[in-house]
């Protein structure tokens, strides 16, 4: 990881994947540093994890897992938070209580297997209900809302990685900065302790003999992920612009707004 990408992650003992992905180059401008973050859930955070994230002065965070995740998993909060928490009632999986990645491992033994999983699942995910009416709220937010925000999901790197790309892509991000900053998921803090983690959790939920190499395809990103996510938006809408407006609603009027708060 780079000196440049190692400034953008906040090293944090039990929430995993938290970084900014603001700071980058965009249509007139570049995105404002400090007011962009995602990362993965809270529900492990340790008290000075809470310190660190209160110190950013978040005040909207967008829980992108479903309500069973919620309620298994309830994230932590610091005593003085006072921001919304956004979010669209319902599952994103099809299994309720799962992560998407963990989702797809039911049928999953090598990295091989895992590597198909995941891309079947990226085809998806631009048009799944309930994850799309998060989005929606996300977009409109970040129109209405000049101040700090926080995207979330589990592991802070499907649900969320499309969502911080296609705000990258409507804001006229260079494409191989929207992949680079995807792919920071796999050297983010301790990714190690991520991927053991979701290798455990995946294992023991559905009794499965997965290879080690399957579970950090699964537990990590590819590019060819987004890509599928991508070619699946544009075969459906045309481009990601018209999926914006079609889907999330992002007119260009709400466009324009969400450049007035993110782009200097």
């Amino acid at each position: 990881m780079s000196e440049q990408e190692q400034a953008r992650v906040l090293a944090m003992a039990g929430i995993h994947n938290f970084r900014d992905y603001g700071n980058y180059a965009a249509r007139g401008g570049r995105l404002r540093k400090g007011v962009l973050w995602r990362s993965g859930q809270h529900s492990e955070a340790t008290a000075e994890d809470l310190e660190k994230v209160h110190a950013l002065q978040i005040a909207t965070v967008i829980d992108l897992r479903g309500d069973s995740e919620r309620a298994a998993n309830r994230c932590l909060r610091h005593p003085e938070f006072e921001g919304s928490v956004l979010f669209h009632p319902g599952e994103t999986a099809s299994a309720a209580g799962r992560a998407v990645h963990e989702e797809m491992a039911r049928d999953v033994r090598t990295a091989d297997d895992a590597r198909e999983a995941m891309l079947a699942l990226y085809e998806t995910l631009p048009f799944r209900p309930v994850l799309v009416g998060t989005y929606r709220l996300y977009m409109h937010a970040l129109a209405e809302r000049d101040t700090p925000s926080l995207l979330h999901c589990l592991a802070g790197k499907d649900r969320t990685g499309l969502a911080a790309a296609l705000v990258h892509d409507m804001l006229g991000v260079h494409h191989d900065d929207i992949v680079a900053d995807y792919l920071l998921t796999n050297t983010a803090g301790n990714a190690e302790a991520r991927i053991e983690a979701g290798a455990r959790h995946v294992r023991e939920g559905f009794g499965i003999s997965m290879d080690d190499a399957a579970v950090r395809v699964l537990m990590g990103v590819e590019a060819q992920f987004l890509e599928r996510a991508f070619a699946a938006i544009r075969e459906r809408h045309g481009s990601v612009e018209a999926y914006a407006r079609e889907v999330l609603g992002v007119t260009p009027q709400v466009l324009a707004a969400i450049e007035a708060n993110l782009v200097e």
